[in-house]
């Protein structure tokens, strides 16, 4: 059993935190990262960036939000993506707390971060 300790390079993935509120109470899901993910904007040296915007898709998988759709909440840790990215990849969805709008890897628009309103706080 390796229990070595390694850094993974991820950098300041949680900069968009706004507090640890709900970073405690997480839900487990999975991320299609088919669903408008893209290497270039999205990944970091394979890396799925935490604090990317996601959606709930009618497969019950996660996306990313894109536009004006319905905010589910933030991906709250980096995630390594599959080889394939026809494979789903668990995750976890911070869909409460706060967090720092300048700090996110993307824009959220207004409009999303209403459908948030209550559960997310924008700072």
């Amino acid at each position: 059993m390796n229990l070595t300790v390694e850094y993974a390079g991820y950098g300041r993935q949680n900069a968009w935190l706004g507090s640890a509120h709900g970073t405690d109470a997480t839900q487990t899901i999975t991320l299609d990262l088919t669903s408008g993910f893209k290497a270039a904007d999205h990944f970091e040296n394979g890396i799925v960036k935490s604090g990317l915007p996601l959606t709930k898709l009618s497969s019950g998988k996660y996306g990313l939000l894109t536009g004006d759709g319905e905010l589910a909440g933030f991906l709250y840790q980096p995630v390594k993506a599959p080889a394939d990215l026809a494979n789903g990849v668990g995750a976890a969805l911070l869909e409460h707390g706060r967090v720092k709008t300048a700090n996110l890897p993307v824009t959220v628009s207004e409009a999303s971060q209403k459908s948030a309103t209550g559960r997310i706080i924008f700072a």
